[in-house]
């Protein structure tokens, strides 16, 4: 048999895991930070609740898992494992709706699936860093969100990314300036978004392949090409690409249905520019989020050479679907696996998030002394250091190398010679240093070089 987990998920060793709890310690605190409040949801939905709010490209992924029991023979399905964390959002308020505060500011961390194709940085099982805010339509909502991932992945050491924004209603307005019928605007915004990775030759001959006519694919893509400046080489400034352009834009959706999009989006980035997030915002005309259920304003983080690590956008008519009214919404999530394999590649982690999950181990010297040497161990745990006992009599030198071997920063040692003079003798493993210091003495000493004052 296999001993390889399926394709597109993992095991976790400790060093993984120890990497992607430093990463959610710091998109917790700062999602905290800015008001949102925690929500879990099951692992797996009702498949009536998931399948037809992710488009047609969505529902392909969603992995479906057939009825049991005396029903296993219809090869249907009734549950389907979590596609995404903001559909089951969308759920949740329609079914408290009555308990949540006018404005619900939540975060999400959980894993997804998705019937993907595996590929570097994409997995069939991931988890998602997710912040919504429901109950608003004010732009604050979608700065408070940039301003919150810009200072997460501030605080994780990137600063090579920039935060896209476009809106999802000046897309449709192109898409129906250029031709293209309602009824295909959904693949035709799957193959824009695609704009930078397959190029304009590779939209169009997408877009031809879902029976959209090549001239009305030109007709969309010369008229973004001609009303905006494809970004972002040499930007340094927040602010529209080609504001004029972007008036006249404004002008002749006035008479669309698509009047004031642009007027919204000018909203989000003026306010942008009153936080620390200024420098990073640009504005993308190419940038249209494959899901379907997005209605306004949409959010990317691209980080160069590498690609996205989160989006988002409003979505004020999802929840109506649930509910039977539209409630205004806006989220952002974070896919926290791309973030922990370009932060690996980059060697951006601290030293101590590799060094391991024990700080200090306590060495056996004979099994007379075990005793002594686990209340020793217990002395040093109530100073609040992570303490390892070795659990076998053996040579020093053994016991060292184990210790090494696991990032072990100290190793204490407790012989004969020690337990006659009431010390206990402390080997640095980073510098190689030993020192013998009073037994009472050890637990403080050890926690000063672990955290040595500034």
């Amino acid at each position: 048999m296999s001993t390889k987990p399926p394709g597109g998920t993992r095991d976790f060793l400790p060093e993984e895991i120890r990497r992607r709890e430093y990463v959610v310690r710091i998109v917790r605190d700062v999602y905290e930070r800015y008001g949102f409040e925690p929500l879990e949801t099951p692992a797996f939905e009702n498949i009536g609740t998931l399948l037809g709010k992710y488009g047609d490209e969505g529902n392909k992924l969603i992995f479906k898992i057939l009825k049991r029991g005396e029903y296993e023979a219809s090869r249907e399905a009734d549950l389907a494992l979590r596609y995404d964390l903001t559909v089951p959002l969308a759920r949740v308020v329609a079914q408290y709706q009555n308990e949540l505060p006018k404005f619900f500011k939540r975060y999400q961390i959980q894993p997804v699936w998705r019937a993907d194709r595996p590929a570097r940085g994409r997995f069939r099982e991931f988890y998602q860093c997710d912040i919504d805010a429901i109950g608003s339509a004010s732009a604050v909502v979608e700065v408070e969100q940039i301003a919150a991932v810009n200072e997460i992945l501030t605080k994780l050491g990137f600063a090579d990314f920039r935060l896209l924004v476009n809106h999802r209603r000046i897309l449709t307005g192109l898409l129906e300036v250029s031709g293209i019928a309602a009824a295909q605007h959904e693949t035709a915004l799957v193959a824009l978004d695609k704009l930078d990775k397959i190029g304009h030759k590779g939209v169009e001959a997408e877009c031809a392949a879902r029976g959209i006519e090549p001239q009305k694919t030109t007709s969309l893509l010369e008229m973004l090409r001609d009303i905006f400046t494809v970004p972002l080489d040499g930007e340094s400034s927040t602010g529209l690409i080609n504001t004029s352009r972007l008036e006249s834009l404004d002008n002749f959706l006035a008479s669309t249905a698509y009047a004031g999009a642009v007027g919204e989006l000018r909203a989000i980035v003026r306010l942008v520019g009153s936080t620390p997030a200024a420098e990073r915002v640009f504005v993308d005309p190419r940038l249209a989020r494959g899901l379907s259920y997005y209605t306004g304003a949409i959010m990317e983080v691209a980080v160069d050479g590498i690609g996205s690590l989160g989006g988002g956008g409003r979505y004020d008519n999802l929840i109506g679907m649930f509910l039977g009214r539209d409630v205004p919404a806006c989220g952002f999530s974070l896919g926290l696996e791309r973030i922990i394999v370009v932060m690996t590649e980059r060697s951006m982690f601290p030293a101590t998030v590799a060094r391991g999950g024990v700080d200090v181990m306590v060495t056996i010297w004979s099994d007379e002394a075990r005793g002594d040497l686990l209340t020793l161990a217990a002395e040093l745990r109530r100073a609040g250091l992570r303490v390892d006992v070795y659990p076998e009599s053996d040579k020093l030198g053994k016991q060292v190398k184990y210790a090494a071997s696991r990032n072990v920063s100290f190793v204490a040692i407790l012989g004969d010679d020690e337990r006659a003079r009431g010390e206990v003798a402390v080997k640095d493993l980073r510098t190689g240093d030993q020192q013998s210091v009073p037994r009472a003495e050890a637990p403080q000493f050890i926690a000063r070089r672990l955290n040595p004052e500034p």
